[in-house]
């Protein structure tokens, strides 16, 4: 199996963002669980959560000419309902990895999107299928013959994080955060209750309360 038990938000879950659950991370002493790399979304304003399935390409010139493409197939083709792809590259800026007919194939298992730090193309067709994608750049040529997979679902390191099968992966505008499946629920539940205190906070600065006296009530910036 690539990853854990699916991941099932609650109802509140569409507030939390990035810098919620990077927050709540250093609540619990995680202090480096946000991707160094600035991967940006393809759409601005995309999001994505869920658990990540894993794999990782290296420079190969070998591939096969009747199926070129097969090993990163077979990984699309196993991706389940609400996972996030993670496409570990070592940052390469090789080839694209990733584009239309891949999102359109992953989209069309239930994935939650897809996070590299490798490029992407495609980027209008992308964006056209409505799949979440967040990339390090954008690059028309083509993996095969330059890039190959070498391993699936198995730990990654992307942007300096570690990466394993059934980690929970929150990108948006901001950046990408990691949160380890050992420490997800204590982490949640940081962010979750920094969630409901920043609705609060954010009405009563704009009922005029001073940061001082918000801080003071709610501990939340």
């Amino acid at each position: 199996m690539s990853s854990a038990e699916p991941f099932v938000p609650e109802p509140g879950d569409a507030r939390l963002t990035a810098a919620m659950l990077s927050d709540a991370l250093d609540e619990v002493g995680l202090r480096h669980q946000v991707l160094s790399a600035r991967l940006a979304p393809i759409v601005a304003g995309s999001r994505i959560l869920g658990r990540a399935t894993t794999v990782q390409f290296a420079p190969s010139t070998e591939y096969d000419p009747e199926d070129p493409y097969g090993d990163a197939i077979d990984f699309i083709d196993s991706v389940r309902p609400g996972e996030v792809v993670v496409v570990a590259t070592d940052a390469s800026n090789a080839s694209g990895f990733w584009g239309e007919l891949f999102s359109a194939a992953a989209k069309g298992r239930g994935a939650a999107g897809v996070v590299t730090d490798g490029n992407a193309r495609d980027v209008q067709k992308i964006a056209a299928v409505g799949f979440p994608a967040f990339a390090a750049g954008y690059r028309p040529i083509d993996f095969r013959g330059r890039m190959r997979v070498v391993a699936r679902d198995a730990p990654v390191t992307v942007g300096g994080v570690e990466i394993a099968p059934g980690d929970l992966v929150l990108a948006d505008d901001d950046g990408v955060v990691v949160v380890p499946r050992a420490q997800e629920d204590e982490v949640l539940a940081a962010a979750r209750r920094r969630a409901a205190s920043e609705s609060s906070v954010l009405t009563e600065l704009l009922a005029g309360s001073t940061i001082r006296e918000v801080w003071e009530r709610h501990r939340v910036l």
